[in-house]
């Protein structure tokens, strides 16, 4: 017999999905900013070093390194919530409010 119990979330965990969608949405573009011409960094080593390079050329770009760390702290945020929320309204949540605020600041940018 299947049981069809609901949980709703809490205020609490709501607003923290929001903040969530927000931190990851706003951050999903400028990162794409920040990491403006890795197409252009190679390394004739194999695709070990390859990686290597691109990683390196990441990580000593502030423009891509902030965004980056920002959107490390929304994944915390989300990993602290979903300890206590029911993982059916959760993910859903969080991810349409990624891709909504993604939307907005791209359009902005």
């Amino acid at each position: 017999v299947l049981s069809h119990h609901t949980e709703m979330i809490t205020t609490q965990q709501a607003l923290s999905f929001i903040l969530v969608g927000a931190i990851w949405g706003c951050t999903n573009p400028l990162m794409k900013r920040g990491s403006a011409g890795i197409e252009n960094v190679k390394s004739s080593s194999g695709p070990v070093s390859q990686s290597i390079a691109e990683l390196w050329f990441l990580v000593t770009r502030w423009q891509w390194l902030l965004p980056f760390a920002l959107n490390q702290s929304g994944s915390f945020v989300y990993y602290l919530t979903l300890g206590t929320a029911d993982i059916s309204m959760a993910v859903p949540l969080a991810n349409s409010l990624t891709f909504m605020w993604t939307w907005v600041v791209d359009y902005m940018l």
